[in-house]
């Protein structure tokens, strides 16, 4: 049985086109308070979120929605081809993930060939980015699930936790603190840091230290985990991050201690983030499930 009619996919077709639920209205030659109840029943019937409706903003298409308003439209093109015995097309789903850089060298590529067993008729992509131009990329509809730590994340997103990582110290191997099996941020309070130079990290990183009544002197802000371990390895100060290789080597093969820094509260959530929570039985439930497989067989 169908419970969705050509007139509710002109609807979202319609308020796609203009990105006001106002101007859609006037389209479709309907009232704002009918179109924006269609909507709701619409997304309902769906399981799935189809636009961002923020308060005076313009209603933004999530990435299910624009796959749902171009299938809309092709149906309607359809409709209107077979009155005249025409045929059509359906253009193949593509899904888009997105890494924060961090961990897209540890977990992307897995991820990625998990996705491609799971779902072999998708078209998979990826993006891989920063924290901030990240979520931009999310909230602009560019990417379907992005897999970053949970940072900076818009409370409007859905986020599904699949790990939780503590984060280690680097230093060379000659550090008098080498040789312990693990670190409390205490232990560090004094030391020379470096961190790494994305705001996001830094202020939670320094966020730690301030529950503990520390504040430490940060030496070096390094613009990738493999700079970081280098300025490591060389005695710069002792490196902080949840991203660290499991090779006791810079790239200036310099040998690198890694100890795991033991504070509960300073372990991290891995998250999967997404406009709203899948639905059974989906595509998008489907990729996060793969996602989140990849990641559990590795951390």
């Amino acid at each position: 049985m169908l419970y969705l009619t050509l007139r509710h996919y002109e609807y979202v077709c319609a308020i796609a086109q203009h990105g006001s639920l106002s101007a859609a209205a006037a389209t479709a030659h309907v009232s704002q308070p009918a179109l924006s109840t269609a909507l709701a029943r619409i997304e309902a019937q769906l399981g799935e979120t189809l636009f961002l409706r923020r308060r005076g903003a313009a209603v933004v298409l999530t990435p299910q929605g624009r796959r749902f308003a171009d299938e809309a439209q092709a149906l309607l093109d359809q409709a209107a081809r077979l009155e005249r015995h025409g045929v059509d097309h359906v253009a193949r789903q593509r899904l888009t993930l997105g890494c924060f850089s961090d961990l897209a060298p540890f977990l992307l590529a897995p991820a990625l060939q998990n996705l491609r067993r799971a779902l072999p008729d998708i078209a998979i992509q990826y993006r891989v980015d920063h924290f901030e131009p990240l979520i931009a990329d999310m909230t602009a509809g560019n990417i379907d699930i992005a897999l970053s730590y949970d940072l900076g994340v818009d409370a409007s997103f859905a986020r599904r936790e699949v790990a939780r990582r503590s984060p280690v110290a680097l230093m060379p191997v000659t550090h008098p603190l080498a040789g312990r099996d693990q670190l409390a941020l205490s232990d560090l309070s004094d030391q020379s840091l470096i961190l790494s130079e994305e705001g996001l990290s830094v202020r939670h990183m320094l966020g730690l230290f301030k529950a503990i009544g520390a504040l430490p002197r940060v030496a070096h802000r390094a613009a990738s985990v493999e700079l970081l371990r280098s300025l490591a390895a060389n005695g710069e100060g002792v490196g902080i991050t949840y991203s660290a290789p499991p090779v006791a080597m810079s790239y200036d093969g310099k040998p690198l201690a890694a100890i795991p820094i033991s504070d509960i509260g300073a372990k991290e959530p891995l998250v999967l983030i997404s406009h709203s929570a899948p639905a059974m039985d989906t595509v998008h439930k489907n990729a996060q499930d793969a996602i989140a497989e990849a990641i559990t067989a590795l951390i």
